[in-house]
């Protein structure tokens, strides 16, 4: 979304559909598994719930009348649902009596013409501030961190003594070799004396202190983006606790006979810790003590340096597991209460988390994506600069699409367009979608749509009153309802080694990125999983791991992890031995890790004699550039033995090419009786091809997503193969639906 306007809501649909304003059933959110036949009858005009929707902030002076103006001009433009924040009014003060009172109108007059909701779970971004109220009503349960706010250097036999405040959390010496002590504590005063002839020594004090990542509120009287709203104390489950009562309960108790018929759900939006220093709430030392079985205190100076210094190996084993057991807090404290009650109020929680495209940024900001969305009914990205263009390499969307496929959910959003410089046009705006639908999205929400004020500002935004806007709406409503039907069909995963990350490892994101595009530039259909779905979540099989969405992996790439757990070396050992692919990108781990990683063993050769490694190095693929215009960027030159041991190693897919094109992108789902195949040209050039089709195919259809039409093609069979002729102009899409079975 704009990053300047974000929060939202949530989102989901099944296999059963209603009419308007009807009760769902409780399978909603469950998989369907349709004939061929049961998708054509619902095609052409999918149900409201599939979206899209424009995200609608309730900004200036507004009435009922030009609420009613704006829904009608929704409609027009192709929506079907709308994300709503309560925007800056000040007749209408976030959450009071009379916002609720016209809330109930807008929710009326929504469900008039049949669109869905989802609500804003804040009056701004990131979620978590409820309008203001952490910081003036509940100022004890606002975010924290631990600061280094001191050092002194000392050399062995001197001495040191300080007072220090009740904020202290912590007092270490430490040697420019990482060896480190932690001070004790006295009635407030520290008093230390280094052992003689042991060295120059830095003794830093850390502090934990109420440090918020900024807000952009639209109930700050500055309008701007800053730290006088602080967000909650995103590890405490009480803090969670109070902003569900502050915001969702508030709603529930205006619109509650609406949740789960007109009311979707929550979407939020970008919760982080976009702060100096490291993450932390009081309970966090003893949970970490509880599960590594050592105190962190004596770690926290190195972990709070800064970028230049370099940590040694021990240090960044330490840090890693403060990381991991932040990630989990973070994960039960936010994530998890809120989807927790959204599914006791018959609603459903959507969310996105903060530059996703940067995991090497994501993992020290919010701890690992996976852990985030486990609970999370409707994962979400977003794209809403300069993520996604012609000149770009995108396949971060499928982490949320993964998300949704590892913990069983059939849909998937995006936030689009917010803050594009320039603004795309419509074509422009369609490559953008079928870049993510490609990669699984299956729900588009639109940026931005402000009010239309008393005094005539306001209403959708320029590029969204091009004539041709409607049927790209239209488009994204089918293309929604297509991939969210039938189960994802990927039997390969390729693992996100969240430790490595931790330990700041370019490698490993590198190498990740980069398999990444091999994967998608030979048309190889994968999911993206984290350790812990291959240590304990993903259901074992011989030679595979299930997913709760019932795809089943048969080969797992580790693209040049430096630590991973024991129990993921275990279970991909038990993989490999029952006949599954296990591959090495690179090189092999340096360390595996029992219940902590500042004690794990390094390995020796015979801990990975099971596995196919392939010593290759990857060249990373680049930063995208934050403005247009660039060049296209040129294919990932895969070197021969990777590729060599990839055809030996990967499942036979459903479609190949006859000849290889790193332009053409695949995303395959399986339904009753057939698969949906969509095809996206993501090159600048016409792609002139064969599409062979390992399925038995008994008919090929091309369904139209722009005008809901649908065509039988001619197939020519020649064993093993089905084959058609594959003409894609640049940037065009191609929706196969095929009846026969894989």
């Amino acid at each position: 979304m704009l990053r300047h306007f974000r929060i939202a809501c949530l989102l989901a649909i099944g296999s059963t559909f209603m009419v308007a304003g009807a009760q769902r059933p409780s399978s909603w959110q469950r998989f369907s598994n349709p004939t061929v036949e049961q998708l054509r009858k619902t095609w052409r005009t999918p149900p409201p719930e599939y979206g899209p929707e424009p995200y609608y902030g309730l900004n200036g002076p507004i009435t009922i009348e030009s609420v009613r103006h704006d829904l009608d001009t929704m409609v027009q433009l192709g929506f079907h649902a709308v994300t709503v924040q309560g925007g800056r009014n000040a007749e209408l003060p976030y959450l009071s009596p009379e916002y609720f009172n016209f809330f109930k109108q807008f929710v009326e007059e929504a469900k008039r013409r049949n669109l869905r909701i989802w609500i804003v779970d804040d009056a701004g971004y990131p979620s978590g501030f409820a309008g203001g109220k952490i910081s003036s009503d509940h100022p004890d349960l606002r975010m924290q961190a631990l600061v280094a706010v001191s050092h002194s250097t000392i050399s062995g036999g001197a001495s040191f003594s300080q007072a220090v405040t009740p904020a202290t959390v912590a007092v270490a010496a430490m040697r420019a070799d990482g060896k480190s002590v932690q001070l004790p504590i006295s009635d407030g005063h520290v008093s230390w004396t280094a052992p003689s002839g042991s060295g120059s020594w830095t003794v830093y004090i850390v502090e934990h202190q109420f440090r918020t990542s900024p807000t952009r509120s639209d109930t700050n009287p500055k309008a701007v983006k800053d730290t006088s709203q602080s967000l909650e104390d995103y590890l405490d489950p009480n803090a969670t606790a109070e902003y569900l009562k502050i915001t969702h309960e508030a709603y529930f108790k205006a619109v509650g006979d609406e949740f789960g018929k007109t009311i979707l759900g929550f979407r939020g939006d970008e919760p982080d810790y976009s702060i100096s220093g490291l993450p932390w709430t009081p309970a966090l030392f003893d949970r970490f003590q509880k599960e590594k079985g050592y105190d962190p205190r004596p770690w926290l100076a190195a972990l709070l340096q800064g970028k230049d210094i370099a940590l040694t190996a021990e240090q960044l084993r330490a840090k890693a597991d403060y990381y991991d057991v932040f990630a989990e807090m973070f994960r039960d404290g936010f994530f998890k209460p809120q989807a927790d009650w959204c599914t006791a109020h018959g609603v459903e929680y959507q969310v996105h988390l903060n530059h996703e495209e940067m995991q090497l940024q994501l993992a020290r900001s919010e701890g690992d994506f996976f852990r985030d969305m486990r609970y999370v009914q409707v994962p979400g990205i977003d794209a809403i600069w300069h993520q996604i263009w012609t000149d770009t390499v995108s396949d971060y969307p499928r982490l949320a699409s993964s998300a949704a496929h590892v913990y069983g959910h059939p849909r998937v959003f995006t936030e689009s367009f917010a803050a594009y410089r320039p603004l795309p046009d419509v074509p422009m705006a369609r490559y953008i979608l079928n870049e993510q639908f490609v990669r699984g999205i299956n729900l588009v929400e639109t940026m931005y749509y402000p009010s239309t004020t008393t005094s005539g500002k306001g209403g959708p935004i320029e590029f969204m009153r091009d004539p041709g806007y409607p049927a790209l709406m239209h488009d994204a409503s089918r293309m929604s309802y297509i991939l969210s039907q039938g189960r994802p069909a990927a039997q390969v995963a390729l693992l996100l080694p969240a430790e490595s990350l931790w330990m700041g490892s370019a490698k490993t994101d590198d190498t990740f990125v980069s398999m990444e595009r091999v994967l998608s530039e030979h048309q190889i259909d994968f999911d993206i999983v984290d350790e812990d779905a291959v240590g304990h979540l993903l259901k074992a099989e011989p030679g595979a791991f299930r997913s709760d969405s019932g795809n089943a992996y048969k080969t797992v790439i580790v693209p040049h992890a430096i630590l991973l757990p024991q129990t993921v070396v275990e279970r991909l050992r038990a993989f490999a031995k029952t006949g599954g692919h296990v591959l090495f990108i690179g090189a092999v781990p340096s360390f595996i890790a029992g219940r902590t990683d500042l004690q794990a063993r390094s390995t020796k050769s015979e801990d990975f004699a099971w596995a196919n490694i392939v010593p290759v190095d990857l060249a990373p693929t680049p930063t995208p550039p934050q403005f247009p215009p660039a060049a296209p960027p040129a294919p990932l030159e895969t070197p021969a033995p990777l590729l060599q041991q990839l055809k030996a190693s990967i499942p036979k897919q459903g479609v190949e090419l006859a000849e290889p094109d790193p332009a053409l992108r695949v995303e395959m789902r399986t339904i009753r009786n057939g698969q949906v195949i969509l095809l996206f040209n993501e090159g600048s050039r016409t792609l002139d091809n064969r599409l062979l089709l390992n399925l038995k195919a008994q008919k090929v259809e091309r369904w139209n997503p722009e005008t809901g039409e649908t065509e039988t093609l001619q197939i020519d069979t020649l064993k093993p193969y089905s084959s058609l002729p594959l003409h894609l102009s640049a940037y065009a899409t191609l929706l196969l639906v095929v009846q026969g079975k894989a």
